[in-house]
């Protein structure tokens, strides 16, 4: 097998249909109407407008103009404007796909799990009351100690430190033991 099939295989068999399918309908949900019956998942986004709709659902103004027709520019240019208005909305860096990833279809796996980060960060957004997608991200659970309970804590020795309350390895014979023979 040629190294330009393992690597589409390999890309391929990240992909999950289910999590197409959740992303889908939580697209649906939020922009309020159903994807083109017949059209594929990639298909639709493509382009796109439904991704930049999305946003803007999500965050009105994020993406001022949207290219509807034109040139495969103008419309890849609606992707990079996607990808602008997410990490502003707070998606991470590391969870945006690459532009090609869509537009060529190259990696559609990565496109899913953007969307599933822009699910995550809407928890993050009280302005936006549902739905969601994705599990809640956890939040911070900053606690502050008194001096006197961080001065008890440094007289405990956890069993991380390597006490073994007293055992040793005394009396442990494994194997045959060790014989010196002199003068042979």
């Amino acid at each position: 097998m040629s190294l330009e099939r393992q690597v589409k295989a390999k890309i391929a068999a990240k992909r999950n249909p289910q999590q197409d399918i959740e992303a889908q309908e939580w697209i649906e949900q939020v922009l309020g109407a159903k994807f083109p019956a017949g059209e594929l998942y990639e298909d639709v986004l493509k382009d796109g407008t439904v991704l930049c709709q999305l946003i803007n659902k999500l965050a009105p103004g994020s993406v001022p103009k949207i290219n509807t027709s034109g040139g495969q520019f103008k419309m890849m240019e609606n992707i990079n404007n996607f990808q602008a208005a997410i990490k502003n909305y707070g998606v991470a860096d590391v969870d945006v796909f690459q532009t090609v990833d869509l537009w060529e279809k190259k990696d559609i796996a990565t496109v899913t799990n953007t969307v599933f980060a822009l699910g995550r960060t809407t928890y993050k957004h009280p302005e936006w009351s549902g739905p969601y997608l994705g599990p809640k991200p956890s939040d911070e659970n900053k606690r502050d100690f008194t001096e006197e309970q961080l001065k008890a804590g440094q007289t405990i020795v956890g069993l991380q430190a390597g006490s073994n309350k007293g055992a040793t390895q005394a009396g442990q014979n494994i194997g045959a033991g060790r014989k010196i023979i002199i003068g042979k």
